[in-house]
């Protein structure tokens, strides 16, 4: 459909559902047949925000299906992100495997995991913070709670996975540790017993990825499916399909039966999964993913004036206050439907950030 000499592959469907985004969906036959979802999103759009999961229930999250998760948000995107634990369980409740935060809430510390066969001790995570400024974060083992970076940035929302598989624009898929390896970052061991000869990285499965590019403009959301025809890559594979699109830095996460892709349908509005989950139709309930909101229409701000890359849902809604001069500097109370500025109900503030002009604003419950 598209060529390579416009940037993308022979068998590529790409649209642009939303102001900032870019989905493809690409089917390969070699390896093997193949179906994969790459959403890029400009950081620098306007109307871009994101959410991780927040904290809750009696360990660290509720597990939440990703397309649950994005219709509890009115979000236009979201993906599955940690591994998590006890899986599998029936338990709703879930611990986090690694570094998180939701939307400054630090709730999940770097640690060395149980599942040391897969994933590296305190691997590093990638923070966006509140003004769409991203990049990976690590553990500053001077502090012994696990939950401080070294890097002198705000964390507000941090995910992590099993490694980091792109460092630098290069492949870095860590290596278990041995006599020829000492310094491996794996346990060899497992449920498989994997080793360096059989790695649980080189299994093809059904993976979920994130990256970003060097600039830091560009974030990269990758599914490939292991059900419907697709027959799932290594975890190499998609490290270096992620580095041919763009990707300088990138993260596996939890995959298989978790990885799940939801979007948004630009013309009805409505939820789906765009992917084919290994787990059921529905998805699997997993214990975290990250919403991604983004801008589209304008909205008036009770003023007359309109303000480009504002979206406002009146269904959930009352009253906005937003300054409206020429540079956007704060964000005023919202009011829930019933409650009113003198206080039945507890008013919430915007949960983005302040913007220069020029930037968007995404208003979402």
């Amino acid at each position: 459909m598209a060529t390579r000499a416009a940037g993308l592959w022979a068998a590529d469907a790409a649209d642009r559902p939303f102001r900032g985004v870019t989905h493809i969906f690409r089917t390969e036959t070699a390896p093997r047949n193949l179906h994969i979802h790459i959403v890029k999103i400009d950081l620098t759009a306007p109307g871009i925000g994101f959410k991780l999961t927040p904290p809750g229930g009696k360990l660290e999250t509720v597990r939440q299906t990703t397309l649950g998760f994005l219709r509890e948000e009115h979000a236009q995107i979201a993906i599955n992100a940690h591994f998590f634990l006890p899986f599998p369980s029936s338990n709703p409740d879930a611990w986090l495997v690694g570094f998180a935060a939701s939307e400054g809430k630090v709730y999940s510390a770097f640690e060395k995991p149980a599942q040391s066969y897969a994933i590296v001790a305190d691997a590093p995570a990638l923070n966006i913070d509140a003004a769409n400024h991203a990049g990976m974060v690590h553990r500053d083992r001077a502090v012994a709670d696990g939950r401080h970076i070294v890097e002198r940035v705000t964390v507000w929302n941090a995910l992590a996975g099993s490694a980091e598989i792109v460092t630098n624009g290069v492949k870095t898929i860590p290596r278990y540790e041995d006599g020829q390896n000492p310094g491996g970052l794996l346990t060899p061991g497992g449920p498989n017993h994997y080793s360096n000869a059989k790695s649980w990285y080189d299994v093809p499965q059904a993976r979920t990825a994130i990256g970003l590019s060097r600039d830091g403009r560009t974030l990269f959301l990758f599914t490939v499916d292991v059900r419907g025809g697709s027959a799932g890559m290594t975890v190499g594979e998609v490290a270096g399909m992620m580095i041919r699109e763009g990707a300088f830095e990138a993260l596996n996460l939890d995959g298989g039966g978790s990885t799940t892709l939801a979007m948004e349908n630009p013309a009805t509005h409505a939820g789906e999964i765009v992917n084919v989950s290994s787990d059921n139709p529905g998805g699997r309930a997993v214990g975290s993913n990250l919403a991604v909101f983004a801008g589209g229409e304008q909205a008036g701000c009770g003023t007359g004036c309109e303000v480009p890359g504002v979206r406002i849902r009146p269904q959930f809604f009352e009253t906005i206050g937003v300054d409206c001069h020429a540079r956007l500097s704060i964000f005023q109370t919202v009011f829930f439907p019933g409650s009113t500025a003198g206080g039945r109900r507890p008013a919430r503030r915007i949960r983005q950030h302040a913007v220069a002009q020029g930037d968007g604003v995404q208003v979402a419950q």
